[in-house]
């Protein structure tokens, strides 16, 4: 059922006495949230004073905070085509259950979302059996093939709020800058995977002593800088709007920054995975760590950790990629890349948080606020009038991931029997609860 489609007999709702956090207006503060037909009222210290609707529900909220909603920009769903591996409907319960109300989903399926009929086609399929919004992006070029760009005017026309290369890489750079360019027109977001698959070859993690020593052949750091600096500077020759999907090394940070420094219209997101583990997790070959971009060296990590909490990076994604046994399941070198982390998007980004390297609001700011604003949507915010699109969470509940937990129908985190302290008690889509915790 559609979380959005209400019926007039539900109660207003006041979460009363929280914790308050709303970068959309730099507010972190003792308040209360107060939600009547979808929408909401008021949230912050005043609404601590103001009357409480009549027939309203009012949820103690005192040792909790009140957020807006998680935007996950970068999710795979394996639906249509890979329906064993992930469905709208397994992907929105484990994104609800992790305090993420919108998903944006990529358009690697089979067939591939490059034709307005097969997003809206998305669109219907999510509208029926989805409990939290799906918007999808649509491929960058035909069949990802990187050499001609889709229909970019009919394709958002038909609902698509940006085109990706998603998994795949544009190496012509006249492609990729016909694309921005045509993009600037339809103020379109041109997302793409900074990755030169030459400098990649084989590799199956990051290059360096940790490779060597388990003998996997390297993927190396400027593998990603190389393109990622090719694509800045299309970027500021088309004059469009780029963005990079993920990335992953201390090199790609310090572009971001030179790039914001140039004025050129450029935004990155990071996953959480490679703000909270590093090559070392990968241990005795552990296919759960097998992702792309490879997990990099601890250096990195900090760097990325850094870059994001200075504003060089933007946004933090789950870059959730569902992996069955059949794909996992294999030696290292043949395993499939991915991992799975919508449902654990906030409580690793908390991670950060306690451990001093990023304030709630940043961290707020890069998961839910901003991510709506590059795609514009109306959500990462608590301001009156907004979708009522809400988190509650524990920030100190202590807890420990177990398979049994796992809500999305493929079972490949890397965050299995993770310690966290930080988890969701309630989410609300358009004022509806569409995950309550134990």
């Amino acid at each position: 059922m559609n979380p959005t489609r209400r019926t007039a007999d539900e109660r207003p709702l006041v979460l009363d006495r929280a914790r308050v956090v709303d970068p959309s207006r730099g507010l972190d503060a003792l308040g209360a949230v107060i939600v009547t037909g979808g929408v909401i009222r008021a949230a912050g210290p005043e609404a601590l004073n103001q009357g409480r609707p009549d027939g309203a529900e009012v949820i103690d909220c005192s040792g909790l905070v009140v957020a807006p909603g998680l935007v996950d920009m970068r999710v795979f769903v394996g639906e249509p085509g890979y329906d064993h591996r992930e469905t709208f409907a397994s992907a929105s319960r484990a994104a609800a259950s992790g305090g993420v109300t919108t998903i944006v989903t990529m358009p690697d399926t089979n067939p591939l979302i490059d034709e307005p009929a097969l997003v809206d086609y998305v669109l219907r399929r999510a509208r029926d059996t989805a409990v939290v919004r799906v918007h999808p992006m649509a491929a960058l070029t035909k069949g990802q093939a990187g050499a001609e760009m889709t229909e970019f005017g009919l394709l958002k026309e038909a609902g698509a709020i940006g085109f990706t290369s998603g998994r795949s890489v544009v190496t012509n750079a006249m492609v990729l800058r016909r694309a921005l360019t045509y993009a600037r027109d339809f103020d379109g977001l041109v997302c793409h995977l900074p990755l030169d698959p030459d400098l990649a070859g084989s590799g199956v993690m990051n290059e360096g002593d940790t490779s060597v020593r388990l003998g996997l052949t390297g993927i190396p750091a400027e593998a990603e800088s190389v393109m990622l600096a090719r694509d800045l500077r299309l970027a500021r020759l088309a004059g469009g709007r780029y963005h990079a999907s993920a990335v992953s090394t201390a090199e790609a940070a310090s572009l971001m920054a030179w790039a914001k420094d140039q004025g050129i219209q450029a935004t990155s997101a990071v996953p959480i995975t490679h703000l909270t583990l590093n090559e070392i997790d990968v241990g005795a070959y552990r296919t759960f760590f097998k992702m792309s971009p490879p997990l990099r060296r601890e250096d990195d990590r900090l760097a990325l950790v850094k870059a994001l909490a200075d504003g060089a990076i933007d946004v933090i994604v789950s870059n959730h990629d569902p992996q069955d046994v059949e794909t996992k399941r294999q030696p290292f070198a043949e395993a499939a890349d991915g991992a799975i982390a919508v449902e654990t998007l906030l409580s690793a980004g908390l991670r950060l948080v306690h451990a001093g390297d990023l304030p709630l609001l940043r961290l707020f700011e890069a998961t839910a606020t901003r991510p709506a604003r590059l795609v514009g949507l109306d959500a990462g915010t608590l301001s009156p009038g907004a979708p009522a699109d809400i988190v509650v969470f524990d920030p100190e509940e202590p807890w420990v991931l177990s398979e049994a937990d796992v809500v999305s129908r493929s079972k490949n985190t890397p965050y299995e029997g993770a310690r966290f302290s930080g988890r969701v008690r309630r989410t609300l889509v358009g004022g509806r609860t569409v995950y309550v915790g134990s």
